[in-house]
């Protein structure tokens, strides 16, 4: 094994006066290559939809774009209006104002429902009227009490445009579904919105772009800006409000991440190197790196998402550790020699193969999640790795390129400053502590670890995009306050379809659809806290033409007990100048939708409820009708559950690869195995320790810290063994083998950690409370990291070689025979 890492060793020398050789040739092919890459940039995109989490071929993504094209978008904007009295004629003056100029210029729009247009169905003799309930605003308090009355009371309006307690009052909006594109746009002109069609049109339905949401909810503000006023209070929230809010984050952070982490890193580099090419080049190397990834991502048609907002940042921060490693041994060897070429081939002889091993273990740490059925994390995870697999390659040959072209002067050796006098002696204080209390060092790490397993048990999921935003926003407090008062805000929806042309003028059918909105409204956890505030379905129309044809009793609304009654019923409702049955229903009465609003909670609180919702479905409807759920709710229930069997096998995938490059790069199966428990012992303590016992929930993002952290951890681990390996050999005896790996690699692990641990800790600038969470405890685990490395592996290779099988191996790295 010797052998063969000294061959890899020549190697990299061998490449290095390749390229120095023909500097000018590397230089314009790599130019050309990353020209290539960058060309594509302009085609990158953004995307905060709920759809952006799937996969296209995602069969949730199937059912909910089904449900799209056949009811329209669910996700629609609430506009919650609590004034003294809504029930007052002016105010209700106002409102229908107010809804007009939304109707009349909002784009993309599909319907605004509100107290104004609602329907309001009733019986004359023997007709059966349906028309908006405010057709007439009442002109007497007797009439004005009526209409109260008649509002608070109706099943309909309660926890939809009107609270329990009247005191709220909401406009609902909601946009089509589907892009109309540029051609269909300039075809629907003079046309009303309902006559374009929640589909948008012919051809490939695309559903609504994020720059025609971000224009939808401009419009929208204009409006609720210039309407609202201390007598006419607004509070807007819903999906695409929040999908805009994130486009805009996110476009805004990753600027801010971006201009933070380069001017932290060139501060690093010039504090280390003080020289101007010493920051300039590594740099140049990590940003023509990013851009390259970028481009590759915008060639491959791959967007921005919210979790792969941290990108571009991640990528520079951890692409530098490579460029520093390689120019702080050819400094050394060229302030020795003075041979730029020999520097250069020096540098890549001695760091080539650890470097390439860094490499390599955090992309994988990357690349585990490429199999990730969350779309952003798959795509981390490959465009992180394969960042990191670009970083490395332009480091090794770009790099090398430059500095033979680049002036650079011999610097005289420079006598010791007093700072680091001291920092040598803080170095070998450690490696001194380290190895002469081994055995207690290693007894603390274990109590350590087994408490941090301890703490795994506690852990738990959450996907709940409320609490990634600030406290303060606008948007947050409008949901909370209208979940608090009308009970909900986010749909799950449930499609059933019998299979057969007006199976739903079955009465059995029907009432099994009253049963499961019954099971739905009386559902509570373990605490006992109901979910639904509001269900909508074919079975409300039914029972209020039922009522409105028995001359509006009430004992009247209910489901009828005849199949063609049930028939003649809803084909007068069709009939009488409504649209509302194409929101319940499907045109050849074989599906049928069930709309429940819930509050928009941590999807994991609701992933029992979806469960327990298919099963008693299933158990009412039989084999014979089909049953999906879909909608807003279901999409984020089904990312926990990703999450979960995300976390296992991502994980187990990461463990696996780097352990078995560990033993590759160590030679050695015990000392691979050795060296993992200095690398799991960080992830242990910032998962089972800090997010266990402290309470910190896994969720998108901070689920991929364990395998992210790992693979960056593991970086450190390979050069100090590396090193370790090569200073026991010539010193033979672990003391002075850990006093002299850490004097020549410690300065370049703290700073690479340094500038990891500072480029995930700008994510606290972040303006999403995840993103902070996610750079303050990645930074936290590579401190944890680090101080592994300085303190518990030293200790471990003491322990290990002071054994019999730990004096053979030492015997193998220095060449010599030991006896019994």
């Amino acid at each position: 094994m010797a052998t063969l890492r000294d061959r890899i060793d020549t190697g990299f020398s061998n490449f290095g006066r390749i390229v120095f050789r023909h500097r000018i040739k590397t230089i314009v092919l790599m130019l050309i290559l990353i020209g290539a890459f960058v060309s594509q940039i302009p085609k990158i995109t953004f995307d905060t939809t709920n759809e952006s989490y799937f996969h296209d071929d995602d069969p949730t993504i199937d059912d909910y774009n089904a449900f799209r094209e056949q009811f329209g978008r669910e996700e629609t904007i609430i506009i919650a209006i609590t004034p003294d009295d809504v029930f007052d004629r002016a105010f209700l003056e106002r409102l229908t104002e107010f809804h007009g100029a939304l109707e009349d210029h909002l784009p993309y729009v599909d319907d605004v429902t509100s107290l104004v247009n609602i329907r309001d169905t009733r019986g004359e003799g023997d007709e059966l009227i349906v028309e908006d309930l405010l057709k007439t605003i009442p002109d007497s308090p007797e009439s004005m009490e009526r209409l109260k009355q008649r509002v608070i009371s109706s099943p309909l309006y309660r926890n939809f445009v009107i609270s329990g307690d009247g005191r709220m009052t909401t406009v609902v909006v909601e946009t089509i579904a589907f892009s109309p594109g540029p051609e269909e746009e300039g075809l629907l002109e003079g046309f009303d919105e309902d006559e374009a069609g929640a589909n948008g049109g012919g051809g490939e339905l695309i559903p609504l772009t994020v720059g025609e949401n971000r224009e939808f909810v401009r419009a929208v503000e204009r409006i609720v800006a210039e309407y609202d006023s201390p007598q006419f209070p607004l509070h807007m929230t819903g999906g695409p409000a929040y999908n805009d809010f994130f486009e805009r984050t996110m476009q805004e952070d990753m600027g801010r991440f971006l201009s933070l982490a380069v001017l932290a890193i060139a501060i690093f580099l010039f504090v280390l190197f003080r020289r101007i090419y010493g920051v300039v080049l590594p740099l140049m190397v990590v940003i023509l790196s990013l851009l390259s990834t970028v481009g590759l991502m915008a060639a491959t048609g791959v967007p921005f998402t919210i979790p792969t907002t941290i990108l571009p940042s991640f990528l520079l921060a951890t692409g530098v550790g490579a460029s520093v490693h390689l120019l702080a041994v050819f400094f050394r060897f060229h302030r020795q020699s003075g041979d730029k070429e020999g520097a250069i081939v020096q540098a890549l002889g001695h760091s080539g193969l650890p470097i390439v091993m860094t490499g390599l273990t955090t992309s994988a740490g990357l690349f585990a999640f490429s199999t990730s059925g969350m779309a952003p994390v798959a795509h981390l995870g490959i465009f992180g790795g394969t960042g990191v697999l670009i970083s490395l390659a332009y480091t090794l040959v770009l790099m090398p390129a430059l500095l033979a072209i680049w002036p650079v002067r011999k610097t005289r050796p420079t006598r010791q400053s007093q700072y680091e006098g001291g920092f040598d002696r803080l170095l070998i204080g450690i490696a001194d502590f380290a190895t002469s209390r081994a055995k207690g060092v290693v007894i603390t790490g274990v109590v350590i670890i087994t408490v941090a397993a301890a703490g795994l048990y506690w852990l738990s999921f959450s996907m709940n995009f409320l609490a990634w935003m600030p406290d303060d926003l606008h948007i947050k407090q409008s949901s909370l306050l209208i979940d608090e008062v009308m009970k909900g805000s986010a749909p799950l929806e449930v499609v059933i379809d019998t299979g057969i042309e007006n199976g739903l003028y079955e009465p059995e059918v029907m009432n099994e659809i009253a049963e499961l909105t019954h099971f739905a409204e009386a559902y509570t956890n373990e605490a006992g806290v109901h979910f639904v505030g509001k269900a909508i379905s074919l079975v409300d129309v039914l029972k209020e033409t039922h009522k409105a044809l028995n001359e509006n009793r009430t004992e009247y609304y209910r489901i009828p007990d005849n199949r063609a009654l049930i028939a003649q019923e809803l084909l007068l409702f069709e009939n009488s100048g409504t649209d509302d049955l194409e929101r319940v229903v499907d045109s050849q009465f074989s599906k049928a939708r069930l709309s429940l609003i819930l509050p928009n909670d941590d999807a994991a609180v609701y992933v029992d409820f979806v469960a327990e919702m298919k099963s008693e479905a299933a158990r009412l409807f039989g084999a014979d009708v089909d049953i999906t759920v879909t909608g807003t709710l279901n999409l984020f229930t089904q990312l926990v559950v990703v999450m979960m069997r995300d976390m296992a096998t991502s994980y187990l995938i990461a463990g696996v690869v780097i352990t078995l490059m560990m033993i590759l790069l160590i030679g050695n199966f015990r000392l691979g195995m050795l060296s993992m428990i200095a690398n799991f012992a960080p992830i242990l303590i910032t998962l089972g320790i800090v997010m266990g016992f402290g309470g910190i929930r896994l969720d998108v993002f901070n689920l991929t810290i364990g395998a992210i952290a790992l693979g960056l951890a593991v970086d450190d681990t390979i050069h100090f063994f590396h090193n370790f390996r090569k200073y026991y050999a010539e010193f033979g005896n672990s003391r002075d083998a850990a006093r002299q790996t850490l004097l020549s690699t410690g300065r370049a692990m703290i700073f690479t950690t340094l500038v990891l641990v500072t480029g995930f800790w700008l994510f606290m600038f972040a303006t999403l409370n995840n993103i902070f969470n996610f750079g303050l405890l990645t930074g936290l685990t590579l401190i944890f990291a680090l101080v592994s490395d300085f303190v518990l592996a030293p200790a471990m290779l003491t322990l290990v070689t002071e054994t019999r099988y730990g004096r053979q191996l030492a015997a193998r790295w220095s060449g010599a025979r030991v006896t019994a």
